[in-house]
C-alpha cells in the first residue's frame, strides 16, 4: 500500500476508497498521525484492512484502530460489523488467541510497603503461575470440570472459590457468554485446554507488578479501588492451547465449506460460513467457550 492511494479525511482518519479495488463492497477507514503511519505503511495491515471489505454482509466500513498491525487474515486492531443474517462467519478474523486480554489485580498496598519485598514477591509469582510455551500447570483438569468452565467462563472460578462476585461485576459480560456449547469444541482442544487455566503462555503475555502513578479521572478511579502509588498486578494471557485449537479446527473445517456455500474470499485465512448456517453457529458456540475459557485463565 503507498500512502498515495490513501485519502486524508482529518488530522487523524484516512480512508482507503471502494475505487482501490473493484471487490471492495465498503470503504476502509483507519485512524493514525503521521508518526504511526511509517510503521503502518511497512507491513500489510492495509491490504489485509482491504480484504476485509470484500466480505459478504460487511456494513458501512472496515475500520482500524491506531494499534493497527499485520495478523493472520485481518490486521490486529481491526473491527468489522457484519450482518448476522446475510453475513459470515470467519474464525481467521478472531484470530488464534480467543479473547486474548488483560486484568488487573489491585491490592491495598502501595510502593513504599513492599518495595524492599519485589524480589521475594516476584519470586513467588513466577513459582506460582506458569508461563512459557506450551506449559501447563502439571495438574490435568477433570473433563466434566473443564466443560464446566467453557460453559460458564469466569462464573465457574468464582463458584469454586476463586474470587467473588464483584471480580464478575468488573468483567466484561460477567466474565461469561451463555450460548457456549462445550461440546462444539474438540477432545483435541480440549486435552490441550485441560491443564492450562491460571498459565500465562509465551508471546508477549505477561504478568507485572506495577504501579499507579497518575491518575486522571477522580471519580473513575474511585469507582476501580485505585489511588495514586498503589501497587496492582496487570495479567495479559488469553486462551492458550485450547483457543488455538478451536481457531485451528474450524479453520480448516470451514476450508473444506465454502464451495458449498458458494462463498469466495480473497484469501484463504478468511475461511468463513454463513453465520446463520448450522457450521456456523457451532462455530460461533466454539469460540464463545474458548472465550469463556480465557476470562477462566485470568480469574484464576
Amino acid at each position: 500500500m503507498k500512502k498515495e492511494n490513501l485519502i486524508q479525511l482529518n488530522d487523524y482518519l484516512w480512508e482507503i476508497p471502494r475505487s482501490f479495488r473493484p471487490d471492495m463492497l465498503v470503504p476502509a477507514r483507519f485512524f493514525a498521525n503521521e508518526k504511526l503511519m511509517q510503521n503502518i505503511l511497512q507491513d500489510k495491515s492495509l491490504e489485509q484492512l482491504v480484504n476485509v471489505c470484500t466480505l459478504q454482509g460487511i456494513k458501512r466500513y472496515g475500520l482500524a484502530m491506531p494499534d493497527i498491525h499485520e495478523g493472520y487474515a485481518s490486521p490486529i486492531g481491526g473491527v468489522a460489523a457484519i450482518d448476522i443474517n446475510e453475513g459470515i462467519i470467519s474464525p481467521g478474523m478472531q484470530g488464534y488467541d480467543i479473547n486474548c486480554g488483560m486484568k488487573i489485580l489491585y491490592s491495598e498496598c502501595s510502593e513504599k510497603d513492599i518495595e524492599d519485598k519485589i524480589p521475594q514477591l516476584a519470586e513467588e509469582i513466577y513459582r506460582a503461575v506458569p508461563s512459557g510455551l506450551g506449559k501447563g500447570r502439571g495438574v490435568k483438569m477433570d473433563m466434566k470440570e473443564l466443560d464446566q468452565i467453557l460453559e460458564k467462563g469466569a462464573l465457574r472460578l468464582v463458584e469454586l472459590g476463586y474470587g467473588g462476585k464483584e471480580d464478575l461485576d468488573n468483567c466484561e459480560a460477567g466474565g461469561c457468554l451463555e450460548n457456549a456449547d462445550a461440546t462444539a469444541v474438540s477432545l483435541l482442544a480440549k486435552q490441550r485446554g485441560r491443564d492450562q487455566v491460571g498459565t500465562l503462555g509465551s508471546g508477549n503475555h505477561f504478568l507485572e507488578i506495577q504501579k499507579v502513578t497518575t491518575i486522571y479521572n477522580e471519580q473513575i478511579a474511585k469507582i476501580f479501588g485505585l489511588f495514586k502509588e498503589q501497587i496492582v498486578i496487570m495479567i495479559h494471557t488469553g486462551s492458550r492451547g485450547l483457543g488455538h485449537q478451536v481457531a485451528t479446527d474450524y479453520i480448516k473445517e470451514f476450508m473444506m465449506l465454502m464451495d458449498k456455500y458458494h462463498i469466495k474470499i480473497p484469501d484463504r485465512e478468511f475461511a468463513c460460513v454463513p453465520f446463520k448456517s448450522l457450521e456456523g453457529q457451532r462455530g460461533f458456540q466454539a469460540s464463545q467457550a474458548a472465550a469463556n475459557y480465557a476470562w477462566a485463565n485470568r480469574q484464576m
